[in-house]
């Protein structure tokens, strides 16, 4: 809903802030009061195109903004939120300089004018002979007749559907293209794999053969020399204990003084003696326990040599070996476990794709339905607003390939005149026809939408009389459901509405200003008065007026 608009320097206006309410709000004033003004406006806030002669004469710049409240609008918060922009409010500025440059933003945050206009997509509508109108697009009749028809969630699923079928066909053709490459790489992971299986080398396994190794292959060197050592400390002839105990038996038969003299040395030779049995017994356990395992050898250095083969042919370190066993192993179980074979995948494709027809006969044969009562619902608004000649048709035919939309596209077709085949809405000659044509669908659409802000600009033109009050009830009935804007210049219609926003032009000696206004119930029986009967007012012609806003804001209202 349009909350707020602000206008600086644009046109004849020089400062002007309007706040606005939900509901129907008629706009109305004299010819040339500047309606347009209002609508120019709104219009470069959503997107429009500027010029330099928007600006205000002799101002630097135009300065506009618009805010929006849209709480009840998810599909512009999700614009917003997919953006980083806040989606708690949205405010839409643009300024125009007086060298026809322009600058755009949203929510404080610099934007393109395409990024006004996409926005804007989601939060109003202008109906009018100058604006752009979603209802002249074939993607908004279709969304329009899938709201009427009431089937969204099917609407959903065929369309996640489609994005399934599509991703299985992409990668089938992927796996076609590339068949004979995975095919081989699987075969050789296969061999790699299964290679590294029988080898089977556990973590930290390699560096336990290493120590091993070494303990094993210098075995019988430390057995040959452990026994060697204790064999030159043995007490055989020769031996050290031999030795040492010839040296104390010598000394110790000296005489008593010489004896004596050397006590210290005969001391050390005796604790020698004691080390070096204890050494002997030391070597000779040593090498009674030790014992040589060739076998064991041959198996430890046969298991290495495989390791390092395999780090060769890989071209890695050999520590890397169970590293590479669990990467080949996970690539290969991808290559089998993904998308499967040809045959595997092309059944999912024809499956899905079989799901998909389901799916799309489906909402094809509930959009057949639905085109024909929505149809004759906008034939019976049609007769209301002085259209009864007229004929609309919804027109559903196949598409020649498929989408996510499904098998269908919808046009809105109209023959505004007896014997003239219907034709698309956007080779409607008249403004004020198009405008009536989009409020009756506009009025039927609303039953199953969430309608956002519509402005509809002198949707009366060629009406009047008893279909004008027809024109406002229905207005007023679009406004009940949400906001409605309608610039009007006829009575009936300005009467039936929640608000009246009057705009008037005060000329001063040098220059001339436009002055907008939200009226209370005596300046609305006033304005109305003048739209009966001109400038100057009968007391008849005030009653006329006052009844005309009694009857339309009755109780019924």
């Amino acid at each position: 809903m349009l909350t707020e608009l602000a206008i600086g320097d644009f046109a004849i206006v020089d400062h002007l802030e309007l706040e606005l309410a939900g509901g129907m709000t008629a706009i109305t004033g004299e010819t040339g009061a500047g309606k347009s003004i209002l609508l120019g406006a709104l219009g470069l806030c959503l997107g429009e195109r500027a010029d330099t002669g928007s600006v205000r004469h002799e101002s630097e710049r135009a300065d506009l903004s618009a805010r929006f409240d849209i709480r009840a609008l998810p599909e512009a918060r999700a614009w917003l939120e997919a953006r980083e922009l806040s989606a708690y409010d949205c405010l839409l500025r643009r300024v125009v300089t007086a060298s026809g440059r322009s600058k755009a933003w949203i929510n404080g945050q610099p934007a393109t004018v395409s990024d006004l206009k996409a926005l804007g997509e989601h939060l109003i509508e202008i109906h009018g002979q100058h604006a752009h109108q979603a209802l002249l697009r074939e993607e908004t009749h279709l969304r329009l007749l899938d709201e009427f028809a009431g089937h969204k969630e099917d609407v959903i699923a065929l369309g996640e559907t489609f994005r399934r079928w599509q991703e299985a066909r992409r990668r089938l053709k992927r796996l076609a293209e590339d068949g004979d490459e995975a095919q081989a790489r699987r075969q050789l992971l296969c061999y790699q794999v299964e290679e590294l299986d029988q080898l089977a080398l556990a973590e930290g396994e390699l560096k336990a053969l290493e120590n091993e190794q070494e303990e094993l292959a210098h075995a019988e060197e430390r057995l040959r020399e452990a026994q060697f050592a204790a064999d030159c400390c043995d007490h055989d002839e020769g031996g050290a204990v031999s030795l040492l105990t010839r040296a104390i038996n010598h000394l110790t038969a000296l005489p008593g003084n010489d004896r004596g003299s050397l006590a210290d040395a005969l001391g050390m030779l005796g604790e020698a003696r004691i080390q070096v049995e204890e050494a002997a017994r030391e070597l000779n356990h040593f090498a009674g326990s030790t014992e040589l395992d060739p076998e064991r050898l041959a198996w430890v250095e046969q298991r290495m040599t495989e390791v390092h083969r395999i780090a060769r042919k890989h071209h890695l370190m050999p520590e890397e070996v169970t590293v590479l066993h669990g990467q080949l192993q996970a690539e290969l179980e991808a290559l089998e476990g993904g998308d499967g074979d040809i045959e595997t995948l092309s059944a999912e494709v024809e499956a899905i794709r079989d799901t998909w027809r389901d799916q799309a006969r489906k909402v094809g044969e509930t959009r057949r339905k639905a085109a024909v009562r929505f149809a004759k619902s906008v034939q019976k608004q049609l007769a209301f607003l002085a259209m009864d000649k007229a004929r609309f048709d919804v027109e559903v035919e196949e598409r020649p390939s498929p989408s996510m939309d499904g098998l269908q596209t919808v046009r809105f077709l109209i023959s505004a005149n007896p014997g003239q085949p219907p034709r698309p809405l956007t080779k409607v000659a008249s403004g004020g026809e198009l405008s009536r044509i989009s409020l009756a669908i506009q009025v039927v659409a609303a039953q199953h939408s969430t309608i956002p802000c519509l402005v509809f600009d002198e949707v009366d033109v060629g009406v009047s009389g008893a279909t004008a009050e027809i024109v406002g009830q229905l207005l007023r009935r679009l406004g009940d459901q949400g906001q409605v804007l309608t610039v009007t210049h006829l009575p009936q219609v300005a009467a039936q509405a929640h608000h009246h926003l009057h705009i008037e032009k005060q000329a001063k000696r040098d220059s001339t200003q436009t002055r907008m206004a939200m009226l209370d119930e005596a300046g609305r029986v006033g304005e109305l008065a003048r739209m009966l009967g001109g400038v100057n007012l009968s007391d008849r012609t005030l009653a006329h007026a006052r009844e005309m806003l009694d009857a339309s804001q009755g109780p019924h209202h």
